[in-house]
């Protein structure tokens, strides 16, 4: 049987022949790309232009010693950047220190995980179970979320204040010595070297941070009791049929299901709390410096604005999104890595 001669043109050509898509399916493709595209730049368009134009506006705005009125005048290089690592203070003696704002953001951040935290789980825990008017409880639970923060603000100024409604009732109920009490206005916290005991000793933080819990918790608890309705209840009354406590269901296997979504509120917190400024400001009557509970925001609109030192200002704001963006990045590496199937 003789072989069979084969042309290796043919061969080579037969090989490296593939079929070529129609004009059809390029169109559809050109199509498709031109729809991403499509959708995708507005986003884009927007995004750039809120977020990274002014960011790139900020660092040009830290480089010079400017004012509101002339912002880009009297280049100075990084002299901004090195009088917050140094001094780290304003003009005016008594102006709290930069690195006291960022003690009193991490204070805020670590306040409100330890007390908000257990107490949005608790109510999420005892509205989770049938009862009346469940639904109405949690729609008044939700409503504080919902008022901006300058009404809340302004609500409470007004209740607190020495001739306002908390010290008129509590005189009308016997105690004297709340007449014209000061309790948005304690300054003991004020001196520049005032430490952490100093802060967490004074009335007005924790005034303040009263009203931040009394505003934002609401929102804590409704994630719980979304997260809580994706526990599987047959595991809570497998449990109950084997002997287990109410606690022992909620700590054993409700809490610990309930953990992505803890996670991710502490995340929103932390960066709430590095963000917070518009009711500190309205609570310190715009001098949150006379009370010591400025933030890095509050001392940044002070700097830039109020002291008419733009450049500085915008130096602060560098490093407010430089700390937010390392705490983020860290916390997504270390704590949301298991949530987001990533080895930590």
């Amino acid at each position: 049987m003789s072989a069979v001669e084969i042309d290796p043109r043919a061969a080579k050509a037969a090989r490296g022949s593939s079929p070529q898509p129609s004009k059809a399916k390029r169109a559809r493709r050109w199509r498709e790309r031109a729809e991403i595209v499509g959708f995708t730049a507005p986003a884009l368009i927007v995004f750039v232009l809120f977020v990274f134009v002014p960011i790139g506006y900020a660092v040009v705005l830290s480089l010079f010693d400017g004012t509101p009125t002339s912002p880009i005048r009297n280049f100075v290089g990084f002299q901004n950047f090195t009088e917050i690592f140094t001094t780290g203070r304003g003009e005016t003696l008594g102006q709290p220190w930069f690195w006291n704002a960022v003690r009193n953001n991490f204070l805020i951040a670590a306040m409100s995980l330890l007390l908000q935290g257990p107490i949005a789980i608790g109510v999420a825990l005892l509205l989770n179970r049938k009862m009346k008017f469940r639904g109405f409880f949690r729609l008044m639970i939700f409503v504080p979320y919902v008022l901006s923060e300058v009404i809340t603000g302004v609500i409470f100024s007004l209740m607190l204040s020495p001739q306002g409604a908390l010290n008129d009732w509590l005189t009308r109920l016997g105690f004297e010595q709340f007449a014209n009490f000061q309790w948005l206005m304690d300054t003991s916290a004020a001196p520049a070297d005032a430490g952490i005991f100093a802060i967490l000793g004074s009335r007005t933080f924790w005034a303040v941070f009263a009203i931040l819990t009394w505003k934002y918790v609401g929102l804590a608890i409704i994630l719980f009791l979304a997260g809580l309705s994706g526990v599987p209840e047959e595991l809570n009354e497998a449990a109950a049929i084997d002997g287990a406590s109410w606690w022992q269901i909620q700590r054993k296997i409700t809490i610990p299901l309930l953990g992505p979504t803890i996670r991710i509120w502490a995340f929103l917190s932390l960066i709430g709390s590095f963000q917070l400024f518009d009711m500190v400001w309205i609570l310190t009557g715009q001098q949150p410096g006379r009370t010591g509970l400025h933030t890095m925001a509050t001392f940044m609109v002070d700097q830039g604005m109020n002291r008419n030192r733009v450049g500085f200002g915008s130096a602060i704001a560098i490093v407010l999104f430089v700390i937010t963006l390392i705490v983020a990045l860290l916390y997504q590496r270390f704590i949301l890595s298991r949530d987001l199937g990533k080895e930590s």
